[in-house]
C-alpha cells in the first residue's frame, strides 16, 4: 500500500511529557543542559579518538563510533522537544514523523550491535592476547562496524514500515513527546495486533540476542580475569571492562522497561524514555573517560595544547594591535 494513499493524516501533534502542563520552561532550563553536554562530550571523545595515535586501536575505534551514535540518538528527539517545550508549535509533519520513528530505532539498535561488538572486542583482547591483532585487525573493525550499520537498517526499516503502512485517519495528537511505536499504533484505524507483535517479537529479538551474546563473551571473560595470578593483573583486566559493563546496564534497562513490558505503563514509559533519549547519550563519555586513564591522558594532552595555541594566538594579538596603534600614533 502507498504511504500516502494509505492515510489522510498529513501532520501529528505531539501533546508531549504527560502532566506536566505549566513546567515547560522549567523542563527546558533542566534537558538543555544535558543536550549540550551529550554533544560537547561525545564529541571531545570522538576529538581524542581521532588525535591521539595512541588510541588508534579497535577498543576506541568503537569508542569513536559510540560517541557518533549517541550525539544522533539524542539530536533524532531532544531539539524538537526542546523547540516547543520553548512555546513553539508541536505540530510534527507526516514525513517527518516517519524519519523520527525511523532513526530513532535506527540509531538505537545500532547501539545495541555495537555494544555487542565492543563485548567480542573486549573478549577476544582477554582470551585470546597473542592472536588479538590478527582477530581485531583493522579489516575486521570496519566490516563489524559496517555490519551494525546494517543490521541497524534493516531492523528500523521493518518497524517503520509495519508502523506506516497502517492507515492514519485521525486522531492525530500522538500521546507521547517523539513518533514512537507504541504511541502511534493507537491512531491507526485499521487492526494493529501484527505491527505490535512484530515490533514486540522484532525489538525483543535483537535486545536478548545482543544481550546473550554479551552474556557469553563477559563470562568467558570472567574466566580468564579469574585464571590471572596477580592481583594487579586482574585489577588492569577488570578496568577495562568496567566501563563498557556499567553502560550496557544504562542501555539495556530503558530498553527492557519500555518495549518488553507485559502491560505498558505509560507514564513509566515516558519517564524512562526521557532519561533513554536525555541522561543516557550524556553518560558515556563520563563512564568512559573517567573510568579510563588512556582517555584522560589523550583529553589532558589535547587540552593543554589548545591552552598553549589560544594564547600563542592572544599574544599575537596583543602585538600587532600594540604595533598597528605605534604606527598610527607615527
Amino acid at each position: 500500500m502507498d504511504m500516502k494513499n494509505s492515510s489522510v493524516v498529513t501532520e501529528f501533534i505531539l501533546l508531549g511529557i504527560p502532566h506536566t502542563e505549566g513546567l515547560e520552561t522549567i523542563l527546558f532550563v533542566l534537558f538543555l543542559p544535558f543536550y549540550v553536554c551529550t554533544l560537547l562530550g561525545n564529541m571531545s571523545i570522538l576529538v581524542v579518538v581521532i588525535s591521539s595515535t595512541r588510541l588508534h586501536t579497535p577498543m576506541y575505534f568503537f569508542l569513536g563510533n559510540l560517541s557518533v551514535f549517541d550525539m544522533g540518538f539524542s539530536s533524532v528527539t531532544c531539539p524538537k522537544m526542546l523547540f516547543y517545550l520553548m512555546g513553539l508549535s508541536r505540530v510534527i509533519s507526516y514525513q517527518d514523523c516517519v524519519s523520527q520513528l525511523f532513526f530513532f530505532h535506527f540509531l538505537g539498535s545500532i547501539e545495541c550491535f555495537l555494544y555487542t561488538v565492543m563485548a567480542y572486542d573486549r573478549f577476544a583482547a582477554i582470551c585470546y592476547p597473542l592472536q588479538y591483532t590478527v582477530i581485531m585487525s583493522s579489516r575486521i573493525c570496519v566490516v563489524l562496524a559496517v555490519g551494525t550499520w546494517l543490521l541497524g537498517c534493516i531492523h528500523s526499516s521493518i518497524l517503520t514500515s509495519l508502523t506506516f503502512t497502517l492507515p492514519y485517519c485521525g486522531p492525530n495528537e500522538v500521546d507521547h513527546f517523539f513518533c514512537d511505536i507504541p504511541a502511534l499504533l493507537p491512531l491507526a484505524c485499521a487492526d494493529t495486533s501484527l505491527a505490535q507483535r512484530v515490533s514486540f517479537t522484532n525489538v525483543g529479538l535483537v535486545s536478548l540476542i545482543c544481550f546473550l551474546l554479551i552474556l557469553v563473551s563477559y563470562t568467558r571473560i570472567t574466566v580468564s580475569i579469574l585464571s590471572i595470578h596477580t592481583t594487579e593483573g586482574r585489577r588492569r583486566a577488570f578496568s577495562t571492562c568496567s566501563a563498557h559493563l556499567i553502560a550496557i546496564l544504562c542501555a539495556y534497562g530503558p530498553i527492557i522497561t519500555v518495549y518488553l513490558q507485559p502491560t505498558p505503563n505509560p507514564m513509566l514509559g515516558t519517564v524512562v524514555q526521557i532519561l533513554m533519549n536525555v541522561v543516557g547519550p550524556m553518560l558515556n563519555p563520563l563512564i568512559y573517560t573517567l573510568r579510563n586513564k588512556e582517555v584522560k591522558t589523550a583529553l589532558k594532552k589535547i587540552l593543554q595544547q589548545w591552552i598553549i595555541l589560544t594564547k600563542s594566538h592572544i599574544s599575537k594579538c596583543r602585538k600587532q594591535k600594540i604595533t598597528s596603534i605605534g604606527r598610527q600614533r607615527f
